[in-house]
């Protein structure tokens, strides 16, 4: 399945909103190359003064309603789109990342048939599944580190812009 309708979709959505948010969790490691699934797509975001006003537009741009599954046990809200598969959870914060800003820095923008969307580096999705040991997020610890093993080669083989010797391309 292609889920480039659903994740600009959600570009759209969030840019519309003004809701600053950095894809994390098994979505944003299948855009850095992990050979991995999900139905839904978690997001950190920012909070501010205005961010359950942005949350409740971001839902209702898709087309859902804003809930919160825990309240007692988190701050996770969730969009439920009715008689759609569309999942969407929104959190403040993440196990193993200390703040937004933090993750923000080190994050990426990253293009989408033409929409932008932040996505948490695959290094930082490594930590924060590590830290919550659930064993969902732990199963699947391997493929990721292969996966970051598998970047990271190809950076080091790859000369930087501007080294002697590099060729460019035409």
């Amino acid at each position: 399945m292609d889920s480039t309708p659903v994740i600009t979709r959600i570009a759209d959505a969030l840019a519309e909103a003004g809701l600053e948010a950095i894809l994390i969790g098994n979505a944003a490691a299948a855009i850095h190359g992990a050979p991995v699934t999900t139905i839904d797509f978690d997001f950190l975001y920012r909070v501010s003064p205005v961010s359950q006003r942005k949350l409740r537009r971001f839902a209702e741009l898709l087309g859902g309603s804003l809930v919160q599954p825990f309240p007692t046990l988190s701050s996770v809200y969730r969009i439920e789109v009715p008689g759609e598969p569309l999942q969407v959870d929104l959190t403040s914060d993440i196990h193993g990342v200390t703040s937004f800003n933090s993750l923000r820095s080190r994050s990426s923008t990253v293009e989408i048939a033409g929409r932008s969307i932040r996505v948490a580096p695959l290094a930082d999705i490594i930590k924060s599944k590590r830290a919550a040991g659930r064993p969902r997020d732990l199963a699947v610890l391997p493929v990721l580190e292969e996966t970051l093993a598998q970047i990271e080669s190809a950076r080091a083989q790859t000369p930087p812009s501007g080294a002697r010797g590099a060729t460019k391309r035409k």
